[in-house]
């Protein structure tokens, strides 16, 4: 999986392209389980998987940018220290 953070030019969002590529993943890393399950157990059990994995996922909006108000420098005054005489 790569870790870009562009969106798809496809119009896929980022869950349903996530989604597709762990499914396809669990299914070839996965493939022994078939023949001790069947296949209609098996495909359920991957689209589950694949469907709780991905679900975190959320499309991050753009940052809503406010106009910066500038900063105020506090001018440092110059006290004059009384003078002590001794």
């Amino acid at each position: 999986m790569s870790k870009s953070k562009k969106k798809n030019t496809k119009g896929i969002s980022l869950k349903k392209e996530t989604y597709q590529q762990l499914s396809s993943q669990l299914s070839t890393s996965l493939a022994w389980l078939k023949e001790l399950i069947g296949e209609k157990k098996y495909e359920s059990r991957i689209k589950k998987a694949s469907k709780l994995l991905s679900d975190g996922i959320k499309e991050k909006s753009p940052k809503k940018v406010s106009p910066e108000k500038k900063k105020v420098s506090k001018k440092k005054t110059e006290t004059s220290e009384p003078a002590i005489e001794k």
